[in-house]
């Protein structure tokens, strides 16, 4: 035989039908309901009191709660949710509560996420951290800069390719871009106008993509060449190693649930009013965990080294060795022709001896980019993975013809 389904409400009733007829032995029906006489006579007074409806569960809810967060305090907290596009949690929401000190008493983190809850504003997006990484951080400001394209996406017309610059000290927002395309003299002119607010940093950091990167056999790109002319370092995180560039990624996961989700975007001016906007928003209101909940704007100072609107010129000591590079992207010294690449043609360079014989770091302006050694016929790239471990380029030298 199948068991028998039984609800609450159907035991009681059944509890206080058995229970009201004559001569019933109400403590023996408490112990083989399995529940307390105190209890069972309770329901048994509501039945006779209030009939059926006397058996309906009653909210335990108390008549007063002193210490609710007011109405006030809840609007306050869903309403800061709700500009961060539902993307801010507890411990932002209250950071800002208590920066803003507009309502009073301040709630702590937990008592705004039990808010979002009750209110069914809080979800959790599954998968979204990669897992433990290295992490490092720049003593100062302008010391690093890292920069990248964020995934294109559609318009309503065309295509939107944002170019993201964060500073590595302070995760100051430097430009956020809706640029149509990736190319080089698009970056450049986008980035010309960031130097020229900001002034220079002392390197740039990038992945190996396109204009900044070359998938192929080429080192350096006219990009590089333009960064090191300035006095700009340029490195590149490792292949297939996205944490390098780490927090740049994260900045990355914030715009994207904060203005992209869920937008749709006319034209690229319309996207850059909505990153204007949100950049103001994360410089000096957001809180950020790995400030201290401060705000990237407390941190963040501008550079002192101004961007000069003519290229400066190249020069280079008495002691070092000046070839011009040809448009082939070759150097001939010690009657061999060396790969440097095409993207320095037309450029000097410069060879300086080392404390090895027959090897010499080459140069471009301030910045070294190899090293050519005599013995072996090796010229190896360098100054290009940001990552000690890394191996350098090793492009080839170019074949002599025999005679």
């Amino acid at each position: 035989m199948a068991w028998r389904e039984v609800s609450v409400m159907g035991q009681r009733r059944e509890f206080v039908e058995l229970a009201s007829a004559p001569g019933a032995n109400v403590s023996e029906l408490c112990r083989r309901f399995g529940v307390s006489r105190s209890n069972g006579y309770k329901w048994l007074a509501r039945h006779r009191a209030q009939g059926a409806a006397g058996l309906e569960e009653r909210s335990r809810r108390p008549k007063r709660s002193p210490r609710r967060t007011s109405a006030v305090v809840e609007a306050e907290v869903l309403r800061i949710r709700q500009e961060s596009n539902g993307a801010w949690g507890g411990r932002k929401i209250a950071k800002v509560v208590e920066r803003e000190g507009k309502v009073a008493p301040v709630p702590g983190p937990s008592t705004v996420t039990e808010i979002l809850r009750r209110h069914d504003r809080l979800w959790l997006r599954a998968a979204e951290h990669p897992g433990p990484w290295r992490r490092f951080e720049r003593a100062e400001p302008n010391e690093l800069w890292q920069m990248d394209f964020k995934g294109h996406f559609a318009l309503m017309g065309g295509r939107c390719h944002p170019l993201t610059v964060l500073d590595d000290h302070s995760r100051y927002s430097l430009e956020i871009g809706a640029l149509a395309d990736e190319q080089d003299l698009s970056v450049r002119a986008r980035l010309a106008a960031t130097f020229r607010r900001y002034g220079l940093p002392l390197k740039m950091l990038a992945d190996n993509g396109s204009p900044w990167g070359d998938a192929g056999d080429q080192p350096w790109t006219a990009f590089g060449v333009w960064l090191l002319r300035l006095g700009v370092g340029l490195g590149h995180g490792r292949p297939y190693h996205p944490q390098t560039q780490g927090k740049d990624e994260r900045f990355h996961r914030s715009l994207k649930a904060e203005v992209l989700d869920g937008a749709c975007f006319a034209d690229l001016a319309h996207c850059q009013r909505a990153f204007d906007a949100w950049r103001e928003r994360y410089n000096h209101e957001r809180p950020h965990e790995a400030l201290g909940m401060g705000v990237p704007a407390e941190r963040y100072r501008i550079s002192p080294r101004p961007y000069p609107e003519s290229l400066p010129p190249i020069e280079y000591g008495a002691g070092d060795l000046v070839r011009k590079v040809d448009v082939s992207g070759f150097i001939s010294f010690h009657n061999r022709s060396w790969r440097v690449g095409k993207p320095f043609k037309r450029l000097p360079v410069a060879l300086r001896p080392t404390l090895q014989d027959g090897v010499f770091d080459l140069r471009f302006c301030a910045h070294p980019i190899g090293r050519l050694d005599l013995r072996s016929g090796e010229f190896r790239a360098c100054g290009l993975v940001d990552d000690a471990n890394a191996s350098p380029t090793t492009p080839q030298a170019k074949p002599q013809p025999q005679i």
